[in-house]
């Protein structure tokens, strides 16, 4: 099990979740990005997609993932957040990154990214973390942005017709790929 404790957050725990975990990470998930208990963090999408964000099998693939983890942050012994880590060669890619709602706005989502980056700089060595994020996404973008990374103008489209990643409510959607450099944080 991995305690790593970044500076600034005394009470997080980091560990890599375990198929056990994976009711209490998709309930997670789910909330802090659809439905109505989403809207009350910042990072919901419940205006632009319905349905489900993503589902036990979905997280239990991420979590057995031979060249990945799913890192599982607690607080207090209670589940907060988690973020996906899969190594791509030169980079990683961070992915299903969510916070709980009540727990958005004040400062945990920096810790947890940074301590990503730094678990996938020393477990993989690699240079760049990737992502992708709904381009409508302009203020997570943004946030992101102050992180470092950048946009990069890559975009793939949003798989319309497969509702294991919900319903959209427009036409537009689609994801950019967005880079930081890593290697010398």
């Amino acid at each position: 099990m991995d305690t790593a404790t970044p500076p600034g957050s005394a009470r997080l725990t980091f560990r890599d979740a375990t198929d056990a975990d994976a009711p209490a990470l998709v309930a997670l998930i789910e909330s802090a990005y659809r439905g109505d208990s989403s809207r009350t963090g910042w990072t919901t999408e419940a205006d632009l997609l319905e349905g489900q964000r993503t589902d036990e099998e979905g997280v239990r693939a991420v979590i057995d993932a031979p060249a990945g983890r799913l890192l599982a942050v607690e607080r207090d012994g209670g589940l907060i957040a988690c973020c996906q880590l899969e190594h791509r060669g030169d980079a990683a890619y961070f992915g299903m990154f969510a916070v709980r709602p009540d727990s958005q706005g004040g400062g945990l989502g920096k810790v947890i990214i940074a301590e990503a980056e730094r678990t996938a700089r020393e477990s993989w060595g690699v240079a760049e973390m990737h992502m992708t994020v709904i381009s409508a996404r302009e203020d997570l973008i943004a946030w992101y942005e102050r992180r470092g990374y950048r946009r990069t103008g890559q975009f793939t489209p949003f798989p319309y017709g497969d509702e294991r990643f919900g319903i959209p409510q427009r036409d537009d959607l689609a994801f950019e790929l967005l880079v930081k450099n890593i290697e010398a944080l």
